[in-house]
């Protein structure tokens, strides 16, 4: 009787004799080397563990539970508490000089990719629209840029300007 199996390598069906078996050899499709498979026992016999219905029954709650939970997180409406409460709080006004140097400090994590923290001077920025566009209106029209945006080519730093005026308006 003949042993059959698959190349691991090419997939193609392999005919090996049982003498072979549990010995290595090569594929006649791709020569790579194959292991002929040893038959003790009887090949469609799988050793299975035996069921235990308590583990089904736990998991089935866990996955009733998740599915619940995550129902819940998409029909909730609400901002979480804390969220709503730094969203309620008034900001002071910043003066232009600060603001300033927060957009020059946007520009420079642009430009050495740190996004998070662009992101985060963003929104403190994003407060003073007004006095952030004159001061934007002001860095994009000067011909000698800020010394810490000066190594940026000037088509860099105006795209990162024109990003900033999107996310303020």
């Amino acid at each position: 009787m003949a042993i059959t199996f698959h190349c691991d390598h090419c997939g193609k069906k392999i005919n090996a004799k049982e003498e072979n078996a549990g010995r290595w050899g090569k594929c006649p499709s791709c020569h790579n080397r194959v292991y002929v498979p040893d038959l003790s026992g009887d090949p469609d016999e799988l050793k299975l563990a035996p069921l235990d219905d308590e583990e089904i029954e736990r998991q089935q709650q866990l996955l009733a539970e998740t599915h619940r939970l995550t129902l819940d997180i998409l029909q909730e409406r609400v901002a979480p508490d804390e969220l709503r409460d730094t969203a309620d709080v008034p900001v002071a006004p910043m003066s232009e000089e600060d603001l300033y140097h927060k957009i020059v400090r946007y520009l420079r994590q642009m430009a050495d990719g740190n996004l998070d923290a662009a992101d985060r001077t963003a929104a403190v920025i994003r407060t003073s629209k007004k006095q952030a566009r004159a001061i934007l209106d002001r860095i994009s029209v000067s011909e000698i840029p800020e010394a810490e945006l000066a190594d940026l080519p000037p088509h860099v730093l105006s795209g990162f300007i024109r990003m900033l005026r999107s996310h303020i308006a």
